[in-house]
C-alpha cells in the first residue's frame, strides 16, 4: 500500500512530442540534450530516461489543443498550428529546428506554372485548398480578397490543378518544384515552439521541469553549428593570433608550464573553421584541435 501511495503522489510532467515529419528530428534533438527516448517510432507512448517525464506522441496539428486543454502539461509544435487552432498556451521558447534544416518553414500560396495567376489579388472568387484553413482565411481577409478556402486532407500539391490555388507547407521548395508549382506569396512563416499549459506553468515543479528541458534543447540546437577550438601560441605571436580570431569572440587564455607559450580556447561557428584554422596556423598557432560540442548555454 505504501508503494502505491508513493507512486500516486509522484510528480510527473506530461510532455507531448510531435509524431510524423518532426518525430526523428525531435528524438535526435533530445538525445543531444541528454535524454534517451526509446520506442518513439513504434509507440505513441514512448519512454524516456527521466522518471519525472511522461511522453506522448501526437501530431503537431493537435498538440496545442491538448496542451491548452490541460491533457498535457507541455508540448512541442509549430507556430503555424498555434495560430491555426488559436490555442490558449504559454509559448516557452522557440526551437530553431525542423525535419530537414534549421531554417523556418513557410506556408506559401502556390499555383501551377501554367496558371495565369501572378498575385493574390488575381484569385478573387477562387477556390483555395489547404490544411491551414483558419490562417489562410485570415490572410485573404487582411488583404480584402474574397476567396473560398476548403480543407485538404493531404497531398495538397496534387490538388493545385483541381482548384485555383493551394496554401502548402514548404521547407526547401523541392516538392513544389517537382510538382511544377509556382509560389505567389508567403502566407505565414513558422518555427517550432515549446508550449505549456497555463495552469502547469504556474505549478512550481512543472515550470522548473519545463524550463530545464527548454534550456537543454536550446543549448543542443546552439551547439549544432559550432565547434570548440584549442591551440597553443607563443606569447610573442599572441597579438597576431588574436587579430585572426573573429572580433566578437572572447577566447580563454591560459598559461602553460612553458612560460613562453599560452593555451587559447574558443567556440567558433563551424562554417568558418576551414578558413580560420589555416589562418591561425600561419599566424603562429600550433597544436590546433577542433572538437564537436553537445550543448552551448549562454
Amino acid at each position: 500500500m505504501l508503494s502505491d501511495m508513493t507512486t500516486d503522489s509522484k510528480q510527473i510532467l506530461r510532455l507531448g512530442i510531435p509524431a510524423g515529419s518532426l518525430q526523428k528530428a525531435t528524438t535526435d534533438l533530445f538525445a543531444r540534450a541528454g535524454f534517451d527516448i526509446s520506442d518513439s517510432r513504434r509507440s505513441y507512448l514512448p519512454t524516456i530516461d527521466d522518471d519525472q517525464i511522461e511522453l506522448t506522441c501526437l501530431r503537431a496539428q493537435e498538440m496545442g489543443r491538448y496542451v491548452g486543454d490541460g491533457v498535457l502539461d507541455a508540448g512541442i509544435t509549430g507556430f503555424d498550428w498555434i495560430q491555426e487552432n488559436q490555442c490558449e498556451v504559454v509559448e516557452v521558447c522557440e526551437l530553431a529546428y525542423s525535419k530537414a534544416t534549421s531554417n523556418p518553414t513557410r506556408w506559401v500560396l502556390a499555383v501551377p506554372n501554367e496558371s495565369p495567376v501572378r498575385r493574390p489579388e488575381d484569385l478573387k472568387g477562387a477556390l483555395v485548398a489547404t490544411e491551414l484553413v483558419n490562417v489562410t482565411k485570415q490572410y485573404f481577409a487582411q488583404k480584402k480578397i474574397d476567396v473560398r478556402v476548403e480543407f485538404s486532407w493531404g497531398a495538397t500539391e496534387v490538388k493545385a490543378r483541381l482548384v485555383d490555388a493551394i496554401v502548402e507547407l514548404t521547407e526547401t521548395g523541392t516538392s513544389l518544384r517537382a510538382n511544377n508549382l509556382r509560389v505567389i506569396d508567403t502566407v505565414v512563416v513558422s518555427t517550432t515552439r515549446m508550449i505549456a499549459n497555463p495552469a502547469a506553468w504556474t505549478d512550481a515543479f512543472k515550470r522548473e521541469k519545463i524550463e530545464n528541458i527548454a534550456i537543454l534543447l536550446q543549448a543542443a540546437i546552439e551547439a549544432r553549428t559550432k565547434v570548440g577550438l584549442k591551440m597553443n601560441v607563443r606569447r610573442q605571436d599572441l597579438e597576431q593570433v588574436l587579430r585572426v580570431l573573429p572580433a566578437e569572440k572572447s577566447p580563454t587564455i591560459s598559461g602553460l608550464a612553458d612560460s613562453e607559450y599560452v593555451a587559447i580556447e574558443v567556440i567558433i561557428d563551424e562554417k568558418v573553421e576551414r578558413t580560420l584554422v589555416p589562418a591561425l596556423k600561419r599566424a603562429g598557432a600550433s597544436g590546433l584541435i577542433t572538437y564537436p560540442l553537445n550543448k552551448v548555454i549562454h
